[in-house]
């Protein structure tokens, strides 16, 4: 069977179990050192539960890593991390925002007050606005009147001129 260059490992000969295998509990793979280990701490546990207090076992949980579970420091800036239950959450209270979150939430109150005013036509902008296009709106009514004016005329001047 040719397996190509320098293949001297058997990666092509693994057996992968099904999902039918797990879940039929056939499996031809043999049982790991971990899972046996963690059946036989099991198996302890249980019998250590029935002489001694749960004391030591909330000492096993809390075990900290490295140097931590040598020296003990009360670390001021260290911020632990606080576990809320969802039965425990407070629906009413308000949380602090950050400077810029809250300098966010202002920026956007500003602009929607200032929309609104805009659309009222009480800022500085607005009343620019409104006076350019009234200013437009007079200029466009004159050119219209001259037109007509001018459209009159030649009708006048066409009639005269049948006559």
């Amino acid at each position: 069977m040719g397996r190509g260059k320098y293949k001297s490992k058997p990666t092509g000969r693994r057996q992968f179990s099904t999902p039918e295998d797990l879940l039929a509990g056939t499996s031809n793979r043999p049982r790991t050192f971990k899972q046996k280990e963690a059946e036989h701490v099991e198996e302890e546990s249980e019998e250590a539960s029935g002489d001694e207090s749960g004391e030591e076992s909330e000492e096993e949980s809390s075990k900290k890593k490295g140097t931590q579970g040598i020296i003990e420091i009360e670390n001021p800036n260290l911020v632990k991390p606080k576990s809320v239950k969802a039965r425990d959450v407070d629906v009413g209270k308000t949380t602090e925002l950050s400077r810029r979150e809250r300098e966010e939430l202002e920026k956007q109150r500003a602009h929607e007050r200032y929309m609104r005013l805009q659309e009222q036509g009480k800022t500085e902008q607005a009343k620019k606005d409104l006076e350019r296009l009234a200013l437009i709106r007079q200029q466009r009514a004159e050119a219209a009147k001259k037109r007509e004016e001018e459209k009159a005329a030649k009708e006048q001047k066409k009639a005269e001129a049948r006559k």
